[in-house]
């Protein structure tokens, strides 16, 4: 069974010297962001904001400037205060947590990775990484152990002595992951870490990224304005408005089966030929009544997985229609060369 290593419940933030009024007056009036803006002149920067993260899972969280995304991030290491609602990490109430139990928290169990890495200019590679374990007070011996692992891990060998400014934006990139690698903590908080970078450099860097990430089981909340990013590296995508959630899922989920004309407007561009699949578009095998020319035992099989494009090479090889399985090989559902195109056009049938 998934655990849930991150949950937030109800989360309002609302800046300003009234924001408990505000907010009061959010729950007892139903004000509208512009609305407490006009009397409070406070502002609403994530509003009634819930959802869990599960263990290795990452979870993107994407929204135009302004959204409330980097807002959000910040509150689950207590870097913002909430105004209201309920921030557990790792089964700790992160809102009870004071003093020494709150920098425990940040130190050993919370990494954090920022667009704008401030990398001690005057600290070389090795001493940049190893810096959190310095302020744990680990042995120099043991810091530089673990600082030579993770640079090996974000291929950074032989940059040791190096310093930031001898380094392009990618490699200081590395070097942030790598220090919050050093920490080994269990989540990662990631703020649009690549989005500064050119676009070849910037795929490299998701492509090491996944692989860590799933090489270490580690649990990431990444923020991005980027779809084609957040399609690309999130297990599951929350897409935010004005300081809201407006849209939990899949990519296959938010591509396909968009919330509203928010998200449909975002995903209109986006090429549906890996990320939607077999499963969403087949008829049911019960239910499907073949033509008069088609054979169902001599079609192809697929699994209830195979993406768009690998049913359009099984298509471009027969006339028949594409039986699909489920994962015993049981036969469950059909696909025909109509399904397949308005699965093309649309994502579903």
């Amino acid at each position: 069974m998934s655990e849930d290593v991150i949950e937030l419940h109800n989360v309002w933030k609302i800046f300003g010297d009234r924001a408990l009024e505000a907010m009061a007056a959010v729950e007892n009036r139903g004000l509208t962001k512009p609305e407490v803006l006009e009397e409070f002149a406070c502002v609403v920067g994530i509003a009634d904001c819930s959802f869990n993260v599960q263990r290795g899972e990452i979870f993107c969280v994407m929204g135009l400037s302004g959204s409330g995304k980097s807002t959000m991030v910040r509150h689950l290491n207590r870097l913002i205060e909430p105004t209201a609602g309920k921030i557990s990490v790792l089964g700790k109430d992160m809102l009870s947590l004071r003093g020494d139990a709150l920098r425990e928290m940040r130190a050993r169990h919370i990494g954090m990775v920022f667009q704008h890495m401030a990398l001690l200019p005057h600290r070389t590679v090795r001493d940049n990484v190893a810096f959190p374990l310095q302020i744990r007070g680990e042995s120099k011996s043991r810091r530089w152990e673990i600082s030579q692992r993770c640079l090996s891990m974000v291929n950074l060998d032989g940059y040791e002595d190096r310093f930031p400014r001898e380094l392009s934006g990618g490699m200081q990139q590395r070097v942030g992951l790598a220090r919050a690698l050093a920490s080994d903590p269990e989540v990662l908080l990631m703020d649009e870490p690549f989005s500064a970078l050119d676009p070849l450099i910037r795929r490299q860097l998701q492509e090491q990224f996944m692989a860590l990430s799933a090489e270490l089981n580690k649990t990431t909340v990444f923020i991005t304005h980027d779809l084609d990013e957040a399609i690309r590296i999130g297990n599951r995508i929350a897409i935010m408005k004005d300081g809201r959630i407006v849209q939990i899922g899949t990519p296959e989920q938010i591509v396909t089966n968009p919330a509203d004309d928010y998200v449909r407007d975002f995903v209109e561009g986006i090429s549906k030929l890996k990320l939607v699949f077999a499963h969403s578009i087949m008829e049911d095998i019960h239910t499907y009544q073949p033509a008069a020319n088609e054979q169902l035992a001599q079609s192809p099989r697929a699994h209830h997985g195979t993406d768009l494009d690998g049913l359009i090479d099984i298509s471009t090889t027969t006339d028949q229609p594409i039986v699909i399985q489920s994962d015993s090989n049981e036969d469950i559902g059909v696909i025909n060369k109509t399904t397949l195109l308005k699965g093309i056009q649309g994502g579903k049938a």
